[in-house]
């Protein structure tokens, strides 16, 4: 069992670059908007360089700075450890933590391959009879606007699911003179745009629909072969730049997806439309804090879909926040994703989504990229054999 002192929990996390600013922020908001069980104390921020990890800890308010993850998650007064480093490093770093008998939060995708998905989630079984939790951070279920999305449809505002349309198109690969970075060696990121940013619109059709995908045909390309590197010279490219598929779900809905960083003008566009026999919704997370929906139900349906502002008191997470209209941003998914976890943690209830949810997740991925390797094959999902 883990250790919480009295209200509080320390918490040790590895990582501080982008998503380290960001989870720093969550962390240090979370109970100043929401009625917690415990409050998070931010004890240990993690990194391989001393200096650059100092001064990201002064910077974004963590007490101490570590160079080594090991002695993090062994420190006494961590009873939480939250994972925002690259894909290869989350399996060692989590189960680690878990058998330490800390509770997790790790960045998604929950691990570079299925086998080391596999044994994460094994081992979060592990904890979980011990009563240590863990949670994989798909934040955009954390989008009041999806959230409600989720709730038309477990309340059968869609009817039966036919068509579903999810897509992520970024642009900040479009320049082939772009230099080389970790995230594309697949030694280190796994994948390229099919785990970076496909893993979320897998995620979130499964958590909207409430539906597992059954089955893929995929295609990946990598339009830049060779990237510059510091210095001089240039290196291969070893991940995809895009990733497109089709898929159906348990229902037997039929469904597309699109992931890509070659979509010039596009920022961060993840999209996801679902129709069903008695309505549809369209999101699009630029404009997150709206929901579309053309209501079945509706006297005179007719006249197309109706724009829903999810800022109203009674939709999901936005009671915390500000006066209708006043809209939220990507930092605030965040902060919700902590509150949902540090609820479980202090409650001792079910935390979603787990472990099992991200192997789901990482299970049609390796479907995609088994399907692309042979002429997009239709390709089944691994079943849960746990």
């Amino acid at each position: 069992m883990s250790r919480t002192a009295g209200d509080t929990i320390g918490v040790g996390m590895v990582g501080h670059a982008f998503m380290g600013a960001v989870h720093s922020h969550a962390w240090r908001n979370v109970h100043r908007f929401f009625d917690v069980p415990v409050r998070p104390r931010m004890v240990a921020l993690g990194g391989r360089d001393e200096v650059r990890t100092k001064e990201a800890a002064e910077k974004f308010g963590w007490e101490f700075a570590e160079t080594d993850w090991r002695e993090l998650i062994m420190r006494p007064d961590v009873q939480l450890v939250d994972i925002c480093t690259p894909g290869d490093t989350h399996a060692e770093i989590a189960i680690a933590a878990l058998e330490a008998g800390k509770h997790v939060l790790c960045e998604k995708p929950l691990a570079n391959t299925l086998a080391e998905a596999e044994r994460m989630t094994a081992a979060a079984g592990r904890a979980t009879r011990r009563g240590v939790r863990s949670m994989v951070a798909f934040n955009y279920r954390r989008v009041p606007a999806l959230s409600l999305a989720r709730e038309l449809v477990a309340d059968g505002r869609l009817g039966a699911l036919r068509n579903i349309r999810a897509a992520y198109l970024q642009d900040w690969l479009s320049d082939p003179a772009a230099p080389m970075s970790w995230r594309l060696r697949k030694e280190r990121a796994g994948s390229g745009a099919l785990g970076d940013i496909g893993a979320h619109i897998v995620d979130a059709t499964q958590f909207v629909t409430g539906e597992p995908i059954t089955g893929v045909s995929g295609l990946t390309n990598t339009f830049v072969r060779h990237r510059p590197v510091e210095g001089n010279g240039e290196e291969e490219v070893t991940v995809d730049d895009c990733a497109v598929f089709m898929a159906r779900t348990a229902s037997g809905a039929v469904a597309s997806f699109e992931a890509t960083r070659y979509a010039l003008g596009r920022k961060n566009a993840m999209r996801l439309e679902i129709n069903g026999s008695r309505g549809s919704i369209s999101f699009d997370f630029e404009s997150m804090n709206e929901l579309w929906f053309w209501d079945g139900d509706d006297p005179a349906p007719t006249g197309g879909f109706r724009r829903i502002l999810a800022t109203e008191q009674q939709h999901p997470y936005v009671g915390a926040w500000w006066p209708p209209g006043h809209l939220l941003g990507y930092e605030h998914t965040f902060t919700h994703e902590l509150a949902d976890l540090l609820t479980a943690v202090g409650n001792g209830t079910e935390l979603t989504p787990g472990f099992a949810d991200g192997l789901g997740v990482q299970r049609v991925l390796d479907a995609v990229e088994r399907s692309a390797r042979h002429e997009s094959r239709w390709t089944p999902i691994a079943e849960d054999k746990r």
